[in-house]
C-alpha cells in the first residue's frame, strides 16, 4: 500500500464511522432538460436534472457548464443543496460573479501578465485579474453555451458538452475541439472527464469551481479538512507562483491531518496575506503520476456531510472565498466572505512560463484527458 494511502488511514477521523446513504423512497434513476432563459446576446442556455437511486440531485446548465445545485443528504436524511450559486442565469451573467459551479478554461487558475511564449512565439492574453490572466479570460469557458446531450446507463445519468474554442479565442493558439462529461452515480459521485485535442500547440489546464457549505448555510470556517500534499506553490502579493513548492510542515497549509479551515486562516503568515486567506495550489501526494487518487476530504460535523474529491491532476487549488462581501444574494442568502470553499483539481498556475512545472502544453497529434469526482457521503 502506498506510504500516503497508509498515512491517510491512520490519520483521519472521518472514515471509523461512516456509512453509505441509503436509498430514499421511490428515488430512481432519471434525467431531466428544462429551459435555463437567455444569455445576454439571446442565445437559448437548457437546465438538466440529474437524479440518483439514492436520491441525490445535481442540476448543471449547458451555459458555462456550471453546476447550480447539489442536493446531497445529511446524517439523518434530511436533504439541502450544498453548492453556491443562482437560480436564474441572469444572475450568473452579473459582474464579477466569482465562478460559481462553472467550467473553467483553457487555463485554470493564473498566468503572469497575460504572456507565455511557446515555440519562439509570445502570446498576448485577455487580463482580467490585475495585470494578470485567469480562469481563460474575459470570455472563458464559464461563460459560453456549449453543445449538450444526455445519456443514461444502468448506474449512472449524466449529459456530455462540446465546444470549439477557435484560433485565437482569448488570444490562446489553435482551435481546441472539447468535451466534457459529467456523470452522477448510484454512488452519489459526480464524475467529471475532460477530453481535448487541438491543431495547434496550445496551454490548457481545464477543472471545475464548485463553492461548497456542507451546511447549507453560513461560513465554512468549522469544516474540517484534509489534503493529501506535503507541499503546496507560493505565491506573491498577486497570487502569481514563486516558483517555489515549500514543505507544508510547520506552516498553516499543513492539511496532511483533519484540520479546521478556521484553526489558521488568520495566523500572521506572509503566503496567507498574499492570498487574502487560502488561494493557493497544493502539490499532490501521488504514487504514480496521472492516478485517479485522493486528493482532499472535508468533513462538516453538525451534519455529519463528507466530501472527497478524486483527481488524476498533480495539484488542487484550495480556496476560501476570501474576496466575498455579502454583496451577491442566491438561494435566499447574502454570500459573505468564507461563505464556501473550492477544491479545483489542476496543473499549476502559469506552468506556461514556469519550466519546471509540470507540462501544460497540448500539441497537434496528442489527447488531453483527465478524470475528477466529487464524492458524497455521511459520518454518524
Amino acid at each position: 500500500m502506498p506510504l500516503y494511502k497508509q498515512r491517510l488511514l491512520l490519520t483521519s477521523t472521518m472514515t471509523t464511522r461512516e456509512f453509505t446513504m441509503t436509498q430514499v423512497s421511490g428515488a430512481k434513476l432519471s434525467i431531466s432538460q428544462s429551459s435555463f432563459g437567455q444569455t445576454s446576446s439571446g442565445t437559448a442556455a437548457e437546465l438538466f436534472t440529474l437524479t440518483n437511486a439514492q436520491g441525490m440531485v445535481v442540476k448543471i446548465t449547458n451555459f458555462g457548464g456550471i453546476i447550480t445545485e447539489i442536493h446531497v443528504p445529511d446524517k439523518h436524511g434530511v436533504f439541502t443543496d450544498v453548492n453556491l450559486g443562482f437560480d436564474n442565469i441572469e444572475s450568473y451573467q452579473q459582474k464579477d460573479v466569482p465562478y460559481f459551479g462553472a467550467l473553467i478554461g483553457r487555463f485554470g487558475n493564473r498566468i503572469a501578465n497575460g504572456k507565455f511564449t511557446l515555440d519562439g512565439e509570445t502570446y498576448s492574453l485577455a487580463t482580467n485579474n490585475g495585470n494578470n490572466h485567469l480562469h481563460g479570460g474575459l470570455v472563458g469557458f464559464d461563460k459560453v453555451v456549449w453543445d449538450a446531450t444526455s445519456f443514461e446507463s444502468t448506474n449512472s445519468v449524466g449529459i456530455t458538452l462540446k465546444y470549439l474554442s477557435v484560433d485565437g479565442d482569448q488570444g490562446y493558439p489553435g482551435n481546441l475541439d472539447v468535451s466534457v462529461v459529467y456523470e452522477l452515480t448510484n454512488n452519489n459521485e459526480i464524475l467529471v472527464k475532460y477530453h481535448a485535442i487541438t491543431d495547434k500547440a496550445t496551454p490548457i489546464n481545464l477543472t471545475q469551481h464548485a463553492y461548497f457549505n456542507l451546511a447549507g448555510k453560513g461560513d465554512v470556517l468549522d469544516h474540517e479538512v484534509m489534503i493529501n500534499a506535503d507541499h503546496f506553490t507560493a505565491i506573491n502579493d498577486e497570487a502569481i507562483p514563486t516558483g517555489e513548492l515549500p514543505s507544508v510542515a510547520n506552516t498553516p497549509f499543513d492539511f496532511r491531518t483533519p484540520r479546521l479551515i478556521g484553526e489558521r486562516i488568520n495566523q500572521d503568515d506572509k503566503q496567507l496575506k498574499n492570498g487574502n486567506g487560502y488561494d493557493h495550489n497544493f502539490v499532490l501526494n501521488k504514487a504514480h503520476a496521472n492516478e485517479l487518487s485522493l486528493a482532499a476530504r472535508v468533513l462538516e460535523k453538525n451534519s455529519g456531510r463528507v466530501l472527497e474529491v478524486f483527481t488524476q491532476e498533480p495539484g488542487v487549488q484550495f480556496y476560501t472565498s476570501n474576496w466575498m462581501d455579502g454583496s451577491l444574494m442566491g438561494k435566499g442568502w447574502n454570500y459573505a466572505r468564507r461563505s464556501g470553499f473550492c477544491l479545483e483539481p489542476q496543473h499549476f498556475p502559469d506552468s506556461p512560463n514556469q519550466p519546471l512545472f509540470p507540462n501544460t502544453i497540448l500539441r497537434p497529434g496528442k489527447e488531453y484527458t483527465s478524470v475528477m469526482s466529487y464524492k458524497f457521503s455521511v459520518v454518524a
